[in-house]
């Protein structure tokens, strides 16, 4: 290795050391007057961002912990809620992991693979579960077929090497897996989400999460207790609530996992809701669609066209009011440039090894079994879908499954990508009339949306950063204004 690289790599590892420690530090030593609490976090933010999109993120945090905005009360149950080793090998750790990236780790995946690695993987090591609940696109599998320990670690270590540190574990019920806590701990320098169902943490359980510190439990919630016991069965809702109560006195930091579907719309949107998980100690959260996929897909699951733009308005609302941070897995593409998947910044390794796209699209044409990590994210598969990305100028129609479902159809069938498992075709086939006019449902709606609210200024900042080639973004760009042409034309 040259001495020029040497020093670079020396002064990288030292400056993203000294941002992590700063941050640490900002985090452990912040006492109960929020106005201090938000100059000093600023201030901490403010040494640590220098480059364009540490700059983006910076300007975010400021406006969010201004006066009257709620990052101030959010910061605050950060520090209530959550032990200093959590603060500092989790929260501090993931910003950080954010904010920076090592160059030389890049250099080696474009020159190796010719991609630039991913922000997250998500794995699911088993599909066994004690719950067998409605829409889980997890229903159809063979719940006894368990990825084995050594490929877990090795994959979890394939990743690192290409520079991924946050993985989110899945399933199944992820904690039914007994080497995960192993893996977790072997890879300390890491952090992980689970997505869990609660049923098995208890108050043991709760403080051997702290004391690893790099693990966030996401307790998959279906709303109010009928809605939860309705999907998931009676006293689901109980298991859920003393979970995060067993999470919140340990001092961990945990989130939630709701599936959006038709039913539960209005009762997950409510005001109410969202003050019941600030209480029970959430402090951020991931809404997904109701997709028919999985097992016994039912296209009344799914919620409207209108119900969509409903949750859209309503986390806009919820971020801009309360502290908590929910996060819509569709409607918050234009936070991320558009798609994430086909390893843009994510993608999925089932139990059998499958390397898919996203956890929605159960297709493959690599399994880590016969090949690197790599190697497979390096894929022409994986390749289409992130040439194809964004599919819309309006990235608040991200999704090549249900927003462009064709255009996905076609690069499936070019590239050979096979299912893995049965039916996952049908989205595509059995369903292709129902999800074409729900596509252009929604392609209405939110088109309106986008002409009329702020998202253009925000796509516009992230617009030369996102790793998107101008040439493609301009197409983008002129195909959306010549769809916007066409809808005056009809009006």
């Amino acid at each position: 290795m040259a001495l020029g690289t040497i020093r670079q790599r020396v002064f990288f590892h030292s400056k993203r050391a000294i941002a992590e420690r700063v941050l640490a530090h900002a985090l452990t030593i912040l006492g109960t007057d929020p106005d201090r609490n938000a100059r000093y976090l600023a201030k901490a933010v403010d040494r640590i961002a220098k480059g364009e999109k540490q700059k983006v993120i910076r300007d975010w945090v400021h406006g969010w912990l201004r006066e009257g905005a709620p990052g101030r009360d959010f910061l605050g149950r950060v520090l209530r809620n959550t032990h200093p080793r959590v603060r500092e090998k989790y929260i501090a750790r993931m910003v950080i992991s954010m904010l920076f990236r090592d160059p030389e780790i890049r250099e080696y995946c474009l020159r190796e693979f010719g991609i630039t690695p991913p922000y997250v993987m998500l794995i699911s090591p088993s599909m066994r579960c004690n719950y067998r609940c409605t829409g889980c696109y997890a229903a159809s599998y063979d719940r006894k077929s368990d990825m084995e320990p050594e490929i877990f670690d090795r994959v979890i270590g394939e990743a690192e090497d290409l520079g991924i540190n946050f993985f989110i574990v899945l399933g199944g019920e992820p904690f039914i897996y007994p080497p995960l806590l192993d893996v977790v701990k072997a890879h300390g320098k890491s952090f992980f989400q689970v997505y869990t169902n609660g049923s098995l943490i208890d108050q043991e359980m709760a403080f051997r999460l702290v004391k690893l510190g790099n693990v966030a439990p996401q307790i998959s919630i279906n709303g109010p207790r009928e809605y939860t016991d309705a999907a998931r069965g009676a006293g689901a809702f109980d298991v859920c609530v003393r979970a995060m109560d067993n999470l919140r006195h340990a001092g961990c930091v945990f989130g939630f996992s709701t599936l959006v579907t038709r039913q539960n719309v209005d009762a997950i949107c409510s005001d109410e809701w969202f003050d019941f998980l600030i209480e029970k100690g959430a402090l951020y959260g991931w809404l997904f669609l109701y997709m028919p996929i999985g097992g016994d897909p039912d296209m009344s699951l799914m919620p409207t066209p209108e119900q969509r733009d409903q949750i859209r308005k309503t986390l806009r609302r919820i971020r801009s009011t309360k502290p908590i941070l929910p996060i819509d897995f569709w409607n918050d593409g234009p936070l991320t440039g558009g798609c994430i998947a086909g390893g843009r910044l994510y993608f999925h390794i089932n139990h059998r090894g499958d390397v898919e796209p996203c956890i929605f699209c159960h297709f493959a044409t690599h399994n880590i079994h016969q090949c690197s990590l790599g190697e497979a994210l390096g894929s022409p598969f994986f390749t289409a879908i992130k040439e194809s990305q964004p599919f819309s100028y309006n990235t608040l129609r991200p999704c090549p499954m249900i927003d462009h479902p064709r255009v996905m159809w076609q690069i499936l069938q070019q590239y050979g990508a096979k299912p893995t498992h049965e039916g996952a075709e049908k989205l595509f086939t059995t369903f292709d009339r129902e999800i074409s006019e729900y596509a252009e449902r929604v392609r209405l709606l939110m088109d309106e949306a986008w002409d009329n609210e702020d998202y253009h200024d925000w796509a516009a900042r992230w617009e030369g950063m996102c790793g998107i080639p101008p040439a493609r973004l301009e197409a983008r760009r002129q195909e959306y204004e010549l769809s916007r042409g066409r809808d005056a034309v009809k009006r």
